[in-house]
């Protein structure tokens, strides 16, 4: 085959393979030209929130008040008669029995006088008998009977009087106490109602307070009351009376807690505060740091609900120290928001991640 020959088939040959990639590209390009399937945007990743799961428990919440605590009884022996001091039986500060003689007045005849109305009273009973069995035979008229009888009740009268000037003379404790205070010494002259001695009982004392208008229905009597003293030293009481009607001026009620205190300690006059239990109830104890306010103005935290949702719920503070706070109106159990829940919004969903797994 001559060269010619060979040279016309290798352009023929090149012809045909360049048709055939000429067609080839333009089923390429036609493919390229079809819309490409429709694919989901990804989904946007949620912010990442710490939380802590708390769990509630029993808790008894207390009322605190500022209160002081002052003698069960406290009384001012008064002079009931006039006189002068002749005998100090007790001495200040020392504890005297209910019946116990403190001091002794001068008697200035008054047991003259009680001798004297004795003796006036058998002669008028004498003359009544007499006037009485004559009036029988009609020998002593109606009149001078009832005239004697009004004398004779006179009589007795001033006899019980002048008995009670006998025993004013010497007064006696009307209760197991102290003598916190004597004001008067020997020789002293006294009038009737001259202040002597100040006794006080203090093996049981009162503590008293006011409770806000806002509280009074969680208390009555009876509640328990834990009292703690200045010095830190504590003690137990009961809830003894809670005032019907609030102070006019303070819209506070008056409430008074029985102290015992057998052992006498000096505490009547001092301040204390007073916890007074309330019923137990579900309660959360959480970190103050995490307590924020809502748009009503009160207290709440925000946690993450089932739904990794942002959730705010207001809460009831029971008790705020520095250690934490324990507060109510939460699930038994939630996944408290501890970082980040200052850049999430209310019912936005989050990722939560557990506190405890990024310590570790």
């Amino acid at each position: 085959m001559s060269k010619s020959r060979w040279g016309s088939l290798g352009l023929a040959f090149l012809i045909v393979v360049g048709l055939i990639l000429w067609m080839v590209s333009g089923e390429v390009k036609v493919a390229q030209q079809d819309a490409p399937e429709m694919q989901e945007p990804p989904a946007p990743e949620r912010p990442r929130v710490e939380v802590e799961t708390l769990q509630a428990r029993l808790y008894e919440p207390g009322l605190m008040l500022q209160g002081q605590l002052e003698p069960w009884r406290s009384v001012t022996i008064s002079a009931g008669v006039s006189g002068t001091v002749e005998e100090l039986m007790v001495r200040q500060g020392e504890r005297v029995e209910q019946g116990q003689p403190l001091l002794r007045l001068s008697d200035d005849g008054r047991r003259s006088d009680v001798e004297r109305w004795q003796a006036r009273i058998r002669k008028l009973e004498a003359d009544l008998t007499a006037a009485q069995r004559l009036g029988s035979s009609n020998l002593v008229s109606q009149s001078e009977i009832l005239g004697l009888e009004s004398e004779l009740a006179g009589a007795r009268a001033e006899l019980a009087q002048a008995r009670t000037a006998i025993r004013d003379l010497s007064p006696e404790a009307p209760f197991d106490g102290v003598v916190n205070h004597r004001h008067v010494d020997l020789g002293n002259l006294v009038q009737p109602g001259t202040g002597m001695l100040d006794l006080v009982q203090v093996d049981r004392l009162k503590a008293t307070g006011q409770i806000p208008q806002q509280s009074v229905s969680q208390v009555g009597v009876g509640q328990a009351v834990s009292i703690r003293l200045l010095d830190g030293a504590s003690l137990e009481g009961e809830v003894s009376f809670v005032a019907s009607a609030a102070d006019p001026e303070t819209r506070s009620f008056a409430v008074e807690v029985t102290v015992e205190n057998p052992d006498l300690k000096r505490l009547a006059g001092g301040s204390a505060t007073l916890r007074i239990a309330l019923p137990e109830t579900r309660a959360t104890f959480v970190s103050p740091a995490y307590l924020s306010l809502g748009d009503d103005g009160r207290p709440g935290v925000r946690y993450v609900n089932d739904n990794d949702e942002v959730v705010f719920r207001s809460v009831r503070l029971f008790n705020v120290t520095t250690d934490g706070a324990w507060v109510g109106g939460l699930p038994d159990e939630i996944r408290l928001i501890t970082r980040g829940g200052g850049f999430v919004a209310i019912g936005q969903r989050v990722e939560p991640v557990d506190r405890d797994s990024n310590r570790g």
